[in-house]
């Protein structure tokens, strides 16, 4: 499948005729995984969405089903239909960059990439994922019964380790508060070395990762790998959750994978849907510029899903210490570096 041949298309209608504010198109150029990969991509296609929904516009968006997509995707956007083209993920930085210095009247945003200095037709869309990450470690350190847990990767490049290192974080305040020596496999947040499967794609690499995890004694994986875990997901699924939990990422994975809900402990939020509602915005009122748009623990650009069926297995003294957690964490009296 070419990157052409799959092209979505949606509008918005008022009481049976396009608005006015329906002139002002939003375009997406998603990364490999897919317009519909249950969470990075399908994320920020939300956002659209959701201006589609609130403020009347058109959206569309070209999916790339590989790397050497980009470049042929956006330039297949420039021809003036679009106010605002937002691009997924930080492999797409240099497509972006080269694509917007030179049409520099148009307006562009990126979803998980900031470039110093910034560039004037251009805002990045960065999360503090380490935040809301390394939650998830406290919590899953908590409710470990193996006294070990797993991570890993689809590409070690910045927005992936950055979860894994609030992860390993997160496990070892635990560790320091209550006296114990719960493990994270995967991940060494001091020398970078980790697991990684090398795509974001492939379910078949989610379950095997998963599995060798599993057999080292991880009782809770956190698979940052988009669609991939949804590989670990179908492991645990079989297993059982007494044998494997997955802590999912970027979306609510029992939303975004229903039949698997059960599996998830919890997932870390990067509320990708937000950040792009509100660079639409600011492109249909004029207050665009170049720089960037930071989600938080504060303004909820990140956050922690709720526990799903595993709401009354967490004991009320550790959701009590995760909320004391994070407003440490915002008030800046907690690091989530480990320093």
């Amino acid at each position: 499948m070419t990157f052409l041949s799959k092209i979505g298309l949606a509008a918005a209608l008022v009481a049976g005729s396009v608005t006015a504010a329906s002139a002002f198109t939003a375009c997406q150029v998603t990364d490999t995984g897919g317009i519909d990969d249950s969470g990075f991509n399908q994320t920020a296609w939300k956002g659209v969405e959701d201006a589609i929904a609130a403020d009347g516009i058109e959206g569309r968006f070209l999916e790339s089903q590989q790397e050497s997509d980009y470049a042929a995707n956006l330039n297949s956007l420039l021809d003036g239909s679009c106010d605002v083209i937002i691009t997924v993920g930080f492999l797409m930085g240099d497509a972006t960059k080269t694509a917007a210095e030179a049409n520099p009247d148009q307006k562009f945003s990126i979803v998980d990439f900031a470039y110093d200095p910034t560039i004037p037709n251009v805002v990045g869309q960065v999360y503090a994922t380490e935040q809301a990450a390394f939650l998830a470690g406290y919590l899953a350190a908590g409710m470990t019964q193996t006294g070990i847990l797993g991570t890993f990767g689809g590409i070690n490049i910045p927005p992936v380790t950055v979860f894994m290192d609030g992860f390993v974080h997160g496990a070892n305040l635990y560790n320091e508060r209550h006296g114990t020596s719960v493990s994270v496999l995967g991940w060494n947040p001091d020398s970078k070395e980790g697991l990684f499967t090398g795509n974001f794609d492939q379910l078949d690499d989610g379950r095997a990762f998963a599995q060798n995890l599993y057999d080292e004694g991880a009782d809770i994986v956190m698979p940052v790998a988009g669609p991939v875990g949804l590989g670990s997901a179908s492991l645990a699924d079989e297993l059982g959750t007494d044998a494997l939990k997955i802590i999912g990422v970027d979306a609510d994975q029992t939303q975004t994978d229903p039949e698997k809900a059960h599996v998830y402990l919890t997932s870390v939020l990067k509320r990708m849907d937000s950040t792009v509602h509100q660079v639409i915005q600011s492109a249909m009122d004029g207050s665009f510029e170049g720089g960037l748009v930071v989600g938080t623990l504060e303004n909820e650009g990140v956050g922690l899903a709720g526990f799903g069926s595993f709401e009354d297995a967490v004991p009320a003294e550790l959701k009590a210490e995760l909320d004391e957690i994070r407003a440490g964490i915002i008030d800046g009296s907690i690091s989530v570096t480990g320093m």
